[in-house]
């Protein structure tokens, strides 16, 4: 099969009948009808219908290794710099659509898998199956075009029950049983983001270690379809609405994130890729490359981001008129200092890319990374520029239905601006509102500051990536040892 396009994105999705749970209900009926998922469920089909779209499918697609069916840019494995500048062009283009607003948009995975794909060789140490099996599941996504969600982080209390209780007893996502059929594994996760809105879900959790010879059961990797028998997700509260005018970011854009629990589930042999050998987890992210491909993929989402941030910003500043206010302008040009910034550290993993052993073009991590550390802090600090340009209009912008009702001549004269008449004006701060007050910003914040990790984590990464780090130290040797006393 081809790339799918929006309908059959939707299709797909309404004929799983998975055990979902929103506001201590079971969700029924078709999810793409659902007043929680419907915005973004259509939001994202207009992604999968870019793709079709004969302006961009050049842009977007390649020829399938398997047929001459186009498959999204997103799986490819780049091996050239062209490669990597096509994927570039066409994770821009989706991340424009929807202005970085969306982590978990299908590249996102895509890229993921792919990652993972281009490690595949070192399960063959393990055993070989495994190694087979990861390529043959990467070949199915690419091929079908399968829209993915991951999950990797577990609750609290399966961390301190893993090094607290017995393996048998244990919360932590772990093998309870092997037979003929397949793995029956039990746990849960915590930040299924869009696990509900996609059709399966990759589970690589990080494995707690062992000193026991035998296989560690909870060193263990898979994929399956999110409508298996004894999955459940639990949804968080909502923050999607109907209206575009009230709320121009939520309805469109509120990534639904869920708890995914695993009891007794069977998981068929062919779809498990990692089993009992702990070190192959980190390993096959590591080997794979996953920080410098998924990083890549991130930070031009961050530019897209920034770049609609900078837009609200100086819309703002029109619209109070405070434009030519040196506060402004330095706020503003601290928002452009950003991006350039942005920029620049994405042009640089280009230009420090090169070739790995097994023959795949690697875009540099240590420029991505440190772009990773840079955004979040930033993006706290738009969220406070917003707060301070907006003042009291953050908090009073009436809804669009009184913009309708008998007040509206009111609202037409009181609330217009120097050049904007009520209903604009009103429809920024809404926008304004969502991110600098409202719960979809308050989400974006707090889903920005841990995307690739903690700020520690990240830090972590940087400082063991970074190269040339002796040859620093031994400059400044050097140059001490020149001096004449």
């Amino acid at each position: 099969m081809p790339i799918k396009n929006g309908k059959e994105y939707i299709e797909r999705i309404d004929r799983q009948h998975i055990n979902l749970w929103y506001n201590g209900q079971r969700v029924t009926g078709l999810l793409s009808e659902h007043p929680v998922f419907r915005g973004l469920i259509h939001t994202q089909a207009d992604l999968y219908d870019m793709q079709c779209d004969a302006r961009y499918t050049g842009l977007m697609t390649y020829k399938s290794p398997l047929g001459d069916d186009p498959v999204g840019l997103s799986f490819l494995p780049p091996m050239n710099r062209e490669d990597l500048l096509q994927r570039r062009q066409m994770i821009d283009l989706w991340s424009n659509r929807h202005h970085g607003f969306l982590g978990r948009s299908p590249d996102y995975m895509n890229t993921v898998l792919m990652s993972l794909y281009t490690a595949a060789a070192i399960l063959e140490e393990d055993d070989p199956k495994f190694a087979n099996h990861l390529r043959s599941y990467y070949e199915y996504c690419r091929d079908n075009d399968i829209t993915l969600s991951h999950a990797f982080v577990q609750p609290f209390a399966s961390k301190w029950s893993a090094e607290a209780d017995p393996i048998e007893e244990t919360l932590a996502c772990k093998v309870i049983e092997a037979t003929d059929e397949g793995l029956i594994v039990s746990g849960a996760f915590v930040m299924a983001t869009q696990g509900a809105t996609c059709e399966e879900i990759l589970v690589l959790p990080t494995p707690s270690f062992t000193f026991s010879e035998d296989a560690n059961p909870m060193a263990v990797a898979f994929a399956v379809p999110n409508d298996l028998e004894g999955m459940t997700f639990v949804c968080r509260d909502s923050y999607a609405h109907d209206s575009t005018f009230d709320y121009p970011l939520s309805s469109r854009f509120d990534e639904m994130d869920t708890m995914v629990i695993f009891d007794k589930v069977l998981v068929p042999h062919n779809r498990v890729f990692i089993y009992g050998n702990e070190n192959m987890a980190n390993r096959l992210l590591t080997e794979g490359n996953f920080l410098a491909h998924a990083g890549y993929q991130v930070v031009s989402r961050y530019i897209a981001k920034t770049e609609f941030l900078l837009g609200l910003i100086q819309s703002l500043a029109e619209e109070q008129n405070v434009t030519l206010e040196m506060s402004t302008i330095q706020q503003i040009s601290r928002v452009m200092m950003t991006l350039e910034n942005l920029k620049g550290l994405r042009l640089a993993s280009e230009a420090e890319a090169a070739a790995n052993e097994l023959g795949y073009y690697i875009p540099a991590t240590s420029p991505l990374l440190a772009a990773s550390l840079q955004f979040p802090d930033f993006h706290l600090e738009i969220t406070n520029i917003i707060q301070m340009l907006s003042s009291s209009s953050l908090i009073m912008s009436p809804s669009g239905a009184y913009l309708e009702s008998g007040v509206q001549p009111y609202l037409e004269n009181y609330l217009k601006g120097i050049f904007s008449t009520a209903k604009e004006r009103v429809a920024l701060f809404r926008l304004a509102w969502e991110l600098g007050a409202g719960a979809f910003g308050g989400r974006q914040n707090q889903y920005e500051l841990f995307f690739l990790g903690s700020q520690k984590m990240i830090s972590s990464r940087l400082y063991n990536c970074f190269p040339n780090q002796d040859g620093y130290k031994n400059m400044v040797s050097d140059f001490l040892q020149s001096n004449k006393a």
